[in-house]
Parts: C-alpha cells; sequence; structure tokens
C-alpha cells in the first residue's frame, strides 16, 4: 500500500501542469464549448492515479491509513511507541 500511495504521488506531481491548465481551459467563460468538450475528454483520458484527490494519508513506519497524526506522520499506534521512547521533540506523557 505504501508503493501505490507513492506511485500516486508520482503521478500527480508529473500530471499537475497538465491538469491544472485543461481545467482551467474547461472552466473560463471565454472558451468555445467544443473547446471545453475536448479538455474534458483529455482530463478523462489522464490516469485516475494522477488525481491530487486520490492521494491518502498514511503511516510512515506502517503504512496504517487510519489514526494519522499529520504533525508526526504517523499512526497513533507508531506515535505512542516513538512517544515512548522519547524520540519525539517536545511531546511527553500527561500527568496531573
Amino acid at each position: 500500500m505504501i508503493a501505490r500511495e507513492n506511485k500516486r504521488s508520482r503521478l500527480a506531481a508529473k500530471h499537475a501542469a497538465k491538469r491544472a491548465s485543461l481545467r482551467a481551459k474547461i472552466v473560463d467563460a471565454e472558451t468555445s464549448g467544443a473547446d471545453q468538450w475536448d479538455a474534458m475528454i483529455a482530463l478523462q483520458k489522464l490516469p485516475r492515479d494522477s488525481a491530487k484527490v486520490r492521494k491518502r494519508n498514511r503511516c510512515a513506519l506502517t503504512g496504517r491509513p487510519h489514526g494519522y497524526f499529520r504533525k508526526f506522520g504517523l499512526c497513533r499506534n507508531q506515535l505512542r511507541e516513538v512517544i515512548m521512547r522519547g524520540e519525539a521533540p517536545g511531546v511527553v506523557k500527561a500527568s496531573w
């Protein structure tokens, strides 16, 4: 799954400029209907995984998609282990 996410990231970066130009052409009111239609078809022919919305946040260590903390890039299970080892700077176990 991690390799699949890496592939999606590479494809999104590779096709980002082309997707942006096609989207601009579709949204532009000055563009004729036929040109807008052609831009829509061209956008649909690009790889599905090249859309940045297809990417999913995953744990850097395990690839787990749920319980993900953006600040650390880890899932909750791995984050707890990293914190207990003292490897996360500025994070301490709560006590009151």
